[in-house]
């Protein structure tokens, strides 16, 4: 079970230059995703004319499923600047993996609860750290992309793009490098690291 909290608006604004297109997913809000927050949100940018389009569904972790149902708003999504994801960072990164040289932005941070998390049939992972790191990272999660979880960088140990820890792995700050590179966002980088903070990675011990 996941609760699902929408980024200040400040915050998400802050990476939107230009047009954008929305996604909403109402996959996995079987605890709490913030409907009517996103809601206010979408009409504010349909009213100042920064939206293209928009589109809510379910289970955009789902790379067929999402292939479908966004086959009548390419158009929309390809002439903006920016894709805006509402869902946990599976989602974001399905999204992110579907439009490589697109920047996509996670909305959302995502809190796991105890109990069945759910299943996805995909590569992406999402530890529900409760801090979202894709906008610094071009939508590939350092947390689960790197076998050491590290959020500031590479860690000089991987040879021919393989991670030190798993030789079968490619090293996540590689393809993070990459992605960046793609959509012109290196400088990203230069941005202070957000330190992580350990306790929100379980709702729980936050709330104790």
């Amino acid at each position: 079970m996941l609760i699902t909290e929408m980024k200040q608006k400040e915050a998400i604004l802050s990476h939107v230059s230009g047009k954008a297109f929305m996604i909403v997913c109402h996959g996995c809000k079987e605890v709490h995703f913030p409907e009517h927050e996103v809601e206010a949100f979408r009409k504010e940018l349909a009213e100042n004319g920064t939206l293209t389009g928009s589109i809510t569904t379910d289970y955009i972790c789902n790379e067929e499923n999402l292939a479908v149902r966004l086959q009548n708003h390419m158009a929309a999504i390809e002439s903006a600047d920016v894709v805006l994801v509402f869902s946990c960072g599976v989602g974001v990164q399905t999204v992110a993996g579907k439009f490589p040289g697109k920047k996509v932005v996670a909305c959302c941070d995502t809190y796991a609860l105890p109990g069945f998390q759910g299943v996805t049939p995909l590569e992406y992972d999402c530890r529900q750290c409760g801090e979202c790191y894709l906008n610094l990272t071009g939508g590939i999660c350092p947390i689960t992309a790197c076998s050491k979880s590290l959020v500031n960088g590479q860690c000089g140990g991987a040879k021919n793009g393989m991670c030190e820890v798993d030789p079968n792995m490619e090293c996540g700050w590689e393809r993070i490098m990459r992605r960046l590179s793609q959509v012109g966002r290196l400088d990203a980088l230069k941005c202070p690291v957000q330190v992580r903070n350990y306790a929100t990675d379980d709702i729980v011990t936050k709330s104790k």
